[in-house]
């Protein structure tokens, strides 16, 4: 049976646009994520684990007032934390407007009409905000098992470890829906287990070592929404890398400026979208440079104006590390 509890709630009413899905849907991996559901309503359920253990949240946008108001429910002994912490979830706290998009502004290596489009973006996505989830390790775990294979494979991976390992949320979750294990619940999952999910076994030591440090990674928080300072804490961990550190970042302390250098794809869209060119990671940050401080939310946008870099050359083959 599901475990249920009282419930919380709070109306969020930013006084500001706010578009629930564009700013909660970093946070979702792919359309099975056991953790988060989108429905057809524009509403979207969450599960979520606390510090004062799991939580169930259901965010739906408000017929009024006006400017991009939510409600929040919130179930579990988590229900409380959550309810505080649905502002920053919901990006509060983050400044869209200091990037300077100004129609005369001059940005070295961008073509006018580049800025032009980018800008034109901005004003048509005012409420594409960056969450803060404030949950480490809930960002870091699905970050290693992204590492070097493709979406479909990490994705692959995420939703069986979920349903097999995860807990039942409180609450009227949708069915289906699961809490991500304890950090002793993540080191504990069987070497074939992780086998079967197709993660293999240097992704398994990492996502080991980032939950035996979970306390440490959530302390991170307190240094605020990125820097050198959470990098160096984060890429202090055997097998965490600038790119990942840039994935946990931009979720968890809601980083404007963490730019995930070494993607497979992501400096080709940079490059295709700015110059028309496909370029690599140096060629990525030398186009973000004028931006300095704002770059993620540079490519936030880039990727909300649904430009799809051309691709060459074969797909990445997917693994089955299951069959070995």
């Amino acid at each position: 049976m599901r475990p249920t509890s009282a419930k919380s709630a709070l109306d969020y009413c930013p006084g500001h646009p706010l578009d629930l899905g564009a700013t909660l849907s970093p946070l979702q991996r792919g359309r099975g994520d056991p953790t988060s559901r989108s429905m057809p309503d524009g509403s979207v359920w969450r599960t979520q684990r606390t510090p004062d253990g799991p939580a169930t949240l259901h965010l739906s946008p408000m017929l009024a007032p006006a400017g991009g108001a939510v409600r929040v429910t919130a179930w579990g002994p988590g229900a409380e934390w959550s309810i505080a912490q649905a502002p920053a979830l919901l990006g509060e706290g983050d400044d869209p407007e200091s990037l300077d998009l100004t129609a005369e502004r001059d940005v070295p290596g961008w073509p006018a009409q580049a800025v032009a489009a980018l800008a034109s973006v901005q004003r048509r996505r005012p409420g594409a905000r960056l969450t803060r989830s404030g949950l480490v390790l809930e960002a870091a775990v699905p970050a290693v098992l992204e590492q070097k294979v493709t979406g479909v494979e990490a994705r692959r991976a995420w939703r069986r470890l979920l349903l097999q390992h995860g807990e039942l949320p409180p609450g009227p979750a949708p069915e289906g829906m699961r809490v991500v294990p304890t950090p002793d619940g993540w080191r504990s999952i069987p070497d074939h287990d992780w086998h079967r999910a197709g993660v293999g076994p240097q992704r398994v030591r990492t996502a080991r070592r980032v939950a035996a440090v979970a306390p440490a990674l959530e302390r991170t928080l307190q240094l605020g929404r990125g820097g050198p300072e959470i990098v160096a804490a984060l890429t202090s961990i055997p097998g965490v890398g600038v790119w990942t550190a840039a994935e946990i970042t931009q979720r968890a302390h809601g980083d404007p400026d963490a730019v995930s250098v070494g993607d497979a794809h992501l400096s080709h869209v940079v490059g295709h979208y700015v110059t028309g060119e496909r370029t690599d990671d140096d060629g990525m940050l030398s186009l973000l440079a004028p931006f300095a401080g704002q770059r993620q939310r540079v490519v936030r946008l880039i990727t909300l104006s649904g430009v799809v870099a051309p691709r060459f050359g074969p797909k990445a083959t997917i693994e089955d590390h299951r069959a070995r």
